[in-house]
């Protein structure tokens, strides 16, 4: 769930931290300040913020992936895992023979899992420091590929996606849960204002971090919708692109295929 970027030395352009121009190469050591600092309390804050909905929505992304009960090998690498909400649903759901990669950029953040994941069989996970933009698996490696509430802190989105294709094998699935824009009247407005005052405020108030919650709020506004998100997707190569709506547009399941 957390950040995952790359420095680009074939990209000079300004970057955007949350609404704020940075030098290039800047967004990435910020994003990374960000989730050293939310780490110990990132969990906590994630219930707070959405009264609990985001843990229904990774449910419904392991439901939407369906990973199989009896295949003798099935692996999963679930790219900006942060503190590994998604990769424990995984295993849980997976048959025995399923494996777990969690990969993030945040060692902080890969703490927290640690700690969560401690006498879980290496067999069955493990934990990777590594960059969605510049993954250290090989091509053709996995069966599926999942991102939840993380790229949008990549720095260049496109090359992330670049990165999930390569690294599935032919007939790999990728899924990606994030936040996205509403498609509600009323709502939308309502949304807006909680974002901007309350989720700042209360980061402020429960992880004494109130800036890093303002990027939050702003990086889920620079974030393309859903439509513009599903065009990368078939820009990066990926196939049989569809996505699936939670929560009004608040978030959104992006699902498609290498074939």
């Amino acid at each position: 769930m957390s950040g995952s970027t790359s420095e680009n030395s074939g990209h000079s352009e300004d970057e955007q931290f949350g609404f704020t121009p940075v030098a290039h190469g800047e967004r990435q050591k910020r994003v990374k300040q960000v989730f050293a600092r939310v780490a110990n309390r990132y969990d906590l804050m994630n219930d707070l913020m959405s009264g609990g909905l985001h843990r229904l929505w990774k449910d419904d992304m392991i439901t939407w992936l369906a990973p199989p009960k009896n295949a003798r090998a099935y692996h999963l690498i679930d790219v900006a895992g942060g503190t590994g909400d998604i990769a424990a649903r995984f295993l849980k759901t997976a048959g025995a023979g399923a494996s777990c990669t969690l990969c993030d950029i945040s060692a902080e953040m890969l703490k927290v899992a640690q700690d969560r994941f401690a006498g879980v069989e290496p067999s069955r996970l493990q934990i990777v420091l590594g960059d969605a933009a510049a993954l250290p698996f090989p091509a053709n490696s996995s069966d599926a590929y999942t991102i939840a509430f993380g790229i949008r802190n990549v720095t260049r989105i496109e090359d992330a996606l670049q990165q999930a294709f390569r690294v599935l094998k032919p007939g790999g699935r990728f899924l990606c849960l994030e936040f996205s824009h509403v498609d509600v009247p009323l709502l939308d407005t309502l949304y807006d204002q909680y974002s901007f005052k309350a989720i700042p405020a209360l980061g402020g108030i429960v992880a004494g971090d109130r800036d890093s919650y303002k990027y939050l709020v702003e990086s889920i506004r620079n974030f393309p919708d859903q439509d513009t998100f599903a065009t990368l997707m078939g820009d990066a190569g990926f196939e049989q692109v569809r996505y699936r709506n939670l929560t009004g547009g608040i978030a959104a399941i992006h699902s498609g295929w290498k074939l």
